[in-house]
């Protein structure tokens, strides 16, 4: 065989590898992408019971209600709480811990399935907060206040 078609055959290899290389890294991240809507889109579009989605919003003013339920023995706290985009709401359903930054009024983005029409059953909860975030511990030092107002 020539060298000149030895490095076209290289080549040729080369490509068809990269190209296969591409293709299953697309499609591996296609499967696992999990895709963020607001609760008017929600309502739009229709879902799989068992497709994993993320929903963003804000949480509607005394909308949150904590109950005490005992799952499996264990008592844990199941919150409801209903998220907006001012347009539509819709009702999310969680069993755990609430992040700290989690209050009525703050933007909030859930992550789960559709249980039903309008109801979200949440397996984790992320809060927003804004880019002037400043913790409870900090924000009372005379310092750090006068430095913040003139910005």
């Amino acid at each position: 065989m020539k060298p000149k078609n030895k490095r076209l055959l290289t080549l040729i290899a080369f490509v068809t590898m990269t190209s296969l290389g591409f293709t299953i890294l697309l499609v591996s991240l296609r499967e696992n992408l999990i895709f963020f809507y607001s609760p008017t889109e929600v309502f739009e579009k229709t879902f799989d019971s068992n497709k994993k989605i993320r929903v963003g919003g804000m949480v509607k003013k005394k909308s949150v209600e904590k109950k005490i339920k005992e799952i499996d023995g264990r008592k844990l706290e199941e919150i409801t709480f209903i998220i907006t985009d001012y347009n539509k709401e819709i009702l999310i359903l969680y069993v755990g811990i609430l992040p700290d930054l989690f209050k009525e009024g703050q933007g909030v983005v859930v992550e789960g399935m559709i249980k039903n029409p309008g109801v979200f059953n949440a397996t984790n909860v992320l809060a927003k907060h804004d880019e002037n975030y400043m913790p409870p511990e900090i924000k009372d030092i005379k310092t750090i206040k006068e430095n913040s107002n003139g910005i």
